[in-house]
C-alpha cells in the first residue's frame, strides 16, 4: 500500500514538473537589429510612437507567447494591431480584450512585426514587442481608461468566436 501511494505521488510530482516547465516556456528574443536614423519627416510619431535611434540595439522576436483562453498582454495605443503574428490569419477577425474591469470586442486590422523595424517599410519605428495589443483610442475608451492613463495597461485577451 505504501509503495502504491509513493508511486502515485511520484507520478503526480513528475506531471506537475512537466506541466510547470511547459507553462514556463516562453518566447525568447531571437536577435537584435541596429537602429538607423530616420530621414527627416519619415518617422511616423502618431500616438506618441517612438522613432528608431541610430546605433541603438532593438530586440526582435520570431515567436510570440502561446495564445490561450486568458492570454496576458500589454495594451498600447495606436491603430489596432496584435503582436501575436499568425501569418495574417488574425487580420480582420475579432478578439476580446479584458482590462480595467471591462471587456471589449475589437477587430484586428494588422499584426505587428516583431521581427523587423527601423526601416521605411516600418515607418522607422522599432520592432514591436511580442506581447502587445496595439489598440485604437476607441478600445481605450470602451475599457473606460482615463485618457491620462493611456499608453500601457496590463490586459488579457482571447480570440473571439466568429
Amino acid at each position: 500500500m505504501k509503495k502504491q501511494v509513493c508511486s502515485k505521488v511520484l507520478v503526480l510530482i513528475c506531471f506537475l514538473i512537466l506541466f510547470a516547465s511547459v507553462e514556463a516556456q516562453s518566447c525568447k528574443p531571437s536577435a537584435k537589429i541596429r537602429g538607423k536614423k530616420p530621414p527627416s519627416g519619415q518617422c511616423n510619431q502618431e500616438n506618441d510612437s517612438d522613432c528608431c535611434k541610430e546605433g541603438k540595439l532593438y530586440t526582435t522576436y520570431k515567436c510570440s507567447p502561446p495564445v490561450s483562453s486568458h492570454t496576458k498582454a500589454t495594451l498600447t495605443i495606436n491603430s489596432f494591431e496584435a503582436g501575436w503574428y499568425n501569418n495574417g490569419k488574425r487580420c480582420l477577425k475579432y478578439i476580446n480584450v479584458f482590462g480595467n474591469g471591462k471587456s471589449v470586442r475589437a477587430k484586428v486590422v494588422d499584426e505587428c512585426d516583431s521581427t523587423m523595424g527601423c526601416d521605411d517599410e516600418h515607418d522607422y519605428q522599432p520592432p514591436c514587442d511580442n506581447n502587445i495589443v496595439d489598440a485604437s483610442k476607441a478600445v481605450w475608451k470602451a475599457l473606460g481608461v482615463p485618457k491620462s492613463q493611456w499608453g500601457g495597461l496590463d490586459i488579457y485577451w482571447t480570440d473571439a468566436d466568429d
